[in-house]
């Protein structure tokens, strides 16, 4: 029909998904203070084209570099949820006393200048004792503050201006820091830098950093998980008034003055780039590199006014005004990001399921159903939550995985007794034996892992290669699914999907988009890549004994294709079951050389009409409560078994679905199959009419053992 044609280029051409991804990275934040920034270069740049001349940005370096200073500290602050409005009286207050001590007193300027950084930690300290220690409130505190700060400074002027003017502080260093450059930029700016550069480190791979972060976002839950947040509440202002302190040293080098006004109104210019830079007032978001843009949008926003003339009054007019927009702005955005994400994340697409296939009870059928499975013998039920694979070592011991993060063992021969072989955390899904009797396990969250003979965890891979165009960090592993292992030792695992975690598994099958991939980690190096992806929800993985290819399930693509990873045919990917009338789950060896697969749930008509209606899952998804959306159907438990051409050579079945309602991984082993559920509490055991009764999986990869 031409409707669906329509709608199959409308959603291949345009990729929704990409606003969502955009606005689920923690970056985008810095897209607002970006576009302030060019905005403040497109009209002042128009308007004072003289402006942004080599002199002319290096004069403004210097007003950037003290600026940052003091925004550095009120960052870190406003981070772990305070305030710090004293900054501007002690800025005045190292600019007076570093003039006093370096002249007057005579004083190395060295020397000086870690007095003066001693006496803004100093103020820093009794704010951070009355704010974090007695718990009085930061905006009220830091505001007495910068009052007596204020009128200490104005009483020395009284006192001592003469003095301090009439006598200048004499070092070629002093000279270098008012006057020289470094390729144009001032010496400021640069330990601005350096000190940005060192912020950002321990704010986001330092403990220190991720306690303020912590204690921004929630003081309550930080004291509940054991941070000091009184310590560290204290210790945020410390470094705002020494880094106010610095500023101020830095501007007596470059001016060399005193006077009243000298540092009036700054806690409003800095605050004003703290929060254009995307810093949160709320606390417990925001970055140095946000504060640096803010920085620089403020100091051309304010050099520029100086410029084109307008007066003092104007100018705070102006920036207060950008302040009042900024909160505004950041007060919007966290309140709606959440609910904007939540509309734009999810983006299904257009996918057209082949014809369903005829399922009934005729024996004529490929896929006759029957009620075979419903008499499969059950192993440790209740004693199990949700066994997604099943596995058996050379000595029939069975294991499989749990919601709880165990692998449980039930001991050979009657599988009576059960074990916690070992604890992984997180969901364990897929299993397989090498050939030294390690079992590897794909861990959803967590990735590869495993666990030698001795019982030793060792992780093995959770990242992998990362995609050159992909705005989805798909580096992490989400969802480690399921695994074999190639004769040369390399392992082959898929990965669901790189947008959800497995609880949100019924959003990707909404999605209908390949998500999925398929990673190969070679032990000889360590390393991890992926070889395949773009597949909906890539399943089983099943080694052909050809050495060069294996087979992958693709549950929502219902079908099952063969994957070459060697040979001639390298890269290449064939159908072998294009239309499966089920979700397909785990592949495994059969032991007439042929392959077993579980089929987690049957195809619905209803669920296959709605994979060709993209805006009606999403008005699903948007409108209606998540137990009430249309959901695949995931009641009915099946195993069939094929051969490499496709064919299906037999059919189990719980058609009742009370004993084995979801199988999600099979196995054979010495005539008997044995079936996994993730949603089950119990492993099933199924005679097989006519198995090898000595056959194993072990012995079929590894050989037998001596």
């Amino acid at each position: 029909m031409a409707s669906d044609l329509f709608t199959r280029w409308r959603y291949k051409l345009v990729p929704d998904k990409i606003v969502g991804e955009i606005l689920s990275k923690s970056w985008v934040d810095n897209a607002i203070p970006f576009l302030f920034l060019m905005i403040a270069l497109a009209v002042f740049g128009a308007l004072l084209p003289s402006m942004f001349t080599a002199g002319s940005m290096s004069g403004m370096t210097r007003t950037a570099g003290e600026y940052l200073l003091v925004a550095l500290g009120l960052t870190i602050v406003i981070m772990a949820g305070g305030i710090d409005l004293s900054v501007g009286s002690v800025f005045a207050l190292a600019n007076l006393s570093m003039l006093a001590l370096g002249g007057v007193v005579g004083l190395p300027w060295g020397v000086a200048a870690l007095v003066v950084l001693a006496m803004g930690g100093l103020i820093g300290l009794v704010n951070g004792v009355l704010i974090g220690y007695l718990r009085l409130r930061a905006f009220l505190t830091t505001l007495v503050m910068l009052i007596i700060v204020r009128a200490v400074t104005d009483t020395l002027l009284l006192s001592y201006s003469k003095d301090i003017t009439s006598v200048q502080i004499m070092s070629p260093v002093w000279e270098f820091l008012a006057f020289k450059t470094v390729f144009g930029v001032a010496p400021s700016f640069l330990v601005a830098l350096a000190l940005a550069a060192l912020a950002h480190f321990v704010l986001t791979r330092l403990r220190p950093g991720w306690h303020i972060l912590a204690v921004g976002g929630s003081r309550r839950a930080a004291h509940n998980a054991g941070i000091d947040v009184r310590r560290t509440v204290c210790l945020t202002y410390v470094i705002s008034g020494a880094l106010a302190a610095a500023a101020g040293i830095f501007y007596a080098a470059r001016l060399a003055s005193l006077g009243n006004d000298t540092g009036l109104g700054l806690e409003i210019t800095i605050l004003t780039a703290v929060v254009l830079g995307g810093t949160s007032l709320g606390g417990g978001r925001g970055s140095v590199f946000k504060t640096v843009l803010g920085v620089i949008i403020v100091v051309i926003i304010t050099n520029s006014l100086i410029r084109l003339g307008l007066r003092s009054g104007a100018s705070s007019l102006v920036l207060g005004t950008i302040l009042l927009m900024a909160v505004a702005i950041d007060v919007r955005w966290l309140k709606n990001r959440a609910k904007l994400l939540a509309r734009s994340y999810v983006a299904p697409t257009y996918f057209a399921l082949p014809p369903l296939q005829k399922v009934s009870r005729a024996p004529d059928t490929p896929y006759a159903i029957n009620d075979l499975l419903s008499d499969a013998e059950p192993i440790g039920v209740g004693q199990v939550d949700g066994p997604e694979d099943v596995i058996l070592d050379a000595e029939g011991n069975l294991y499989c995985g749990s919601r709880d993060g165990d692998i449980i063992r039930f001991l050979a021969p009657d599988h009576k007794v059960r074990e916690v072989y070992v604890h992984i955390g997180g969901s364990t899904l897929g299993l397989a034996f090498d050939r030294d009797g390690s079992l590897l396990v794909c861990v959803g969250g967590m990735g590869l892992y495993k666990v030698t003979r001795a019982r030793e965890v060792i992780k093995l891979s959770d990242e992998t290669t990362r995609s050159w165009l992909s705005i989805v960090d798909d580096s992490r592993m989400r969802l480690a699914d399921d695994l074999d292992i190639a004769p040369d030792g390399r392992v082959f695992f898929s990965e669901a999907t790189i947008r959800y975690e497995m609880h949100d598994w019924i959003i990707d099958a909404l999605e209908g988009r390949g998500n999925g991939r398929i990673i190969c980690y070679d032990p000889r190096d360590g390393s991890s890549r992926t070889v395949l992806s773009r597949r909906q929800f890539p399943n089983g993985i099943c080694m052909v004994p050809d050495g060069q290819s294996f087979l992958f399930a693709e549950t929502w693509g219902c079908r099952i294709s063969r994957f070459y990873y060697d040979g001639p045919k390298r890269g290449r990917v064939e159908a072998v079951i294009p239309d499966l009338p089920g979700y397909p789950d785990n592949i495994n060896l059969a032991s007439d050389g042929n392959f077993w697969c579980g089929i987690i749930g049957m195809r619905a008509p209803a669920f296959d009409l709605a994979q060709k209606m993209p805006k009606f899952r999403k008005h699903m998804v948007m409108q209606i409560a998540r137990d009430e959306w249309l959901y695949p159907n995931m009641n009915t438990g099946g195993v069939i078994k094929f051969d490499l051409s496709g064919k299906i050579v037999q059919s189990l079945w719980d058609g009742v679905g009370e004993r084995h309602p979801q199988v999600t991984s099979i196995r054979e082993h010495k005539g008997y199959l044995y079936l996994g559920g993730i949603f089950n509490n119990r492993i099933g055991r199924y005679k097989i009419p006519g198995a090898d009764p000595e056959w194993t999986g072990p012995g079929a990869y590894w050989g037998a053992k001596p």
